[in-house]
């Protein structure tokens, strides 16, 4: 595939299952030069993704090769939610700046935004976000030059355990029950579309959906989850697996009417002990720097800091009513 961006000896053209080994390399490369590698993918990670019924490779995924076929460039698309919220995520080797890759990509995935939004109902604002971290300057300008604005910011942070955490007492009426899938997973579920309908970037999926991302997939480690309840209902839970050799606290949610009662820092000491005690002593999680419910304030009273800072860039492709 041709593209007037690229400098010559360089291929634009879908991925293909063949090249997952590659874009693995690839991705883990720049974020070494980025300086956080916790966001890296797993082979296993990035099959899963490529295997989504909701992202077709020959249309949602780009890669740039050389001419001897090393693979220097990735970007792929996602239909975040009714055809009008879209995402993007794109990396350039380090050592292939400035030859027209990230750029080339960067159009090749407006354009397909375009044709996705023909899906969109009529009524709806129609945008795609892309995010990268907040220091990569050759990223955030080629953004702006395409017609991007920043529009957010968001931490990974990350705590080292040097001891075990500390004992957490339960509220009156509260108790602590280790997640069981047949019986607890629809109400999680439903616990968490309530809990995170307010924050930012967040998009309603269905129940299969949402069970396929976080049970259906190799870093299901149900062990790691836990689930507090009032009586029989769901008060919060925290979704745990293991990322880049580190504990990762995919998911933490309190319902609102629970919240400002301490449940948050009792999820996330038990989701610290968890790792503890299987060995891991460095947990990370990925947050709104903005958060409406406070959770970088929980954080950091939990001991965890900033490791590093994103920022996530907008373009709106059409005007209309917010989803």
């Amino acid at each position: 595939m041709k593209n007037l961006n690229l400098e010559t000896g360089l291929t634009l053209r879908p991925a293909t299952m063949h090249d997952l080994e590659a874009v693995v390399k690839l991705v883990y490369d720049v974020c070494v030069d980025g300086g956080d590698t916790s966001i890296a993918y797993s082979i296993e990670e990035l099959k899963e993704i490529w295997e989504d019924p909701n992202l077709i490779l020959e249309t949602d995924t780009w890669i740039v090769t050389t001419k001897e076929g090393r693979v220097v460039g990735y970007e792929e698309f996602y239909n975040a939610d009714a055809h009008a919220y879209m995402v993007g995520d794109g990396y350039v080797h380090p050592d292939f700046m400035g030859k027209g890759i990230g750029t080339a990509m960067l159009q090749a995935l407006n354009k397909r935004g375009k044709v996705e939004m023909e899906r969109a109902s009529p009524e709806l604002r129609v945008y795609i976000r892309n995010g990268m971290g907040i220091g990569d300057s050759v990223a955030r300008e080629m953004h702006e030059a395409e017609g991007y604005t920043p529009v957010r910011f968001s931490w990974q942070m990350a705590i080292e355990l040097n001891e075990a955490p500390p004992k957490f007492t339960l509220p009156k009426g509260i108790e602590l029950r280790p997640f069981n899938e047949e019986a607890h997973a629809q109400l999680i579920y439903e616990a968490h579309e309530e809990a995170f309908s307010i924050n930012w970037g967040h998009a309603f999926i269905p129940f299969e959906e949402w069970k396929r991302r976080h049970i259906e997939t190799s870093e299901y480690k149900p062990e790691l989850w836990s689930v507090l309840w009032d009586g029989d209902e769901v008060a919060g839970y925290a979704v745990n697996h293991y990322k880049a050799d580190a504990g990762y606290v995919s998911i933490l949610g309190v319902r609102p009417a629970w919240r400002k009662g301490g449940l948050g820092l009792v999820l996330l000491n038990n989701s610290f002990s968890a790792f503890y005690n299987r060995g891991t002593k460095k947990i990370t999680l990925a947050v709104d720097a903005s958060s409406p419910t406070g959770a970088t304030r929980l954080y950091k009273r939990a001991g965890m800091s900033i490791a590093s800072e994103y920022v996530s860039y907008e373009k709106e492709l059409r005007a209309g009513k917010e989803l």
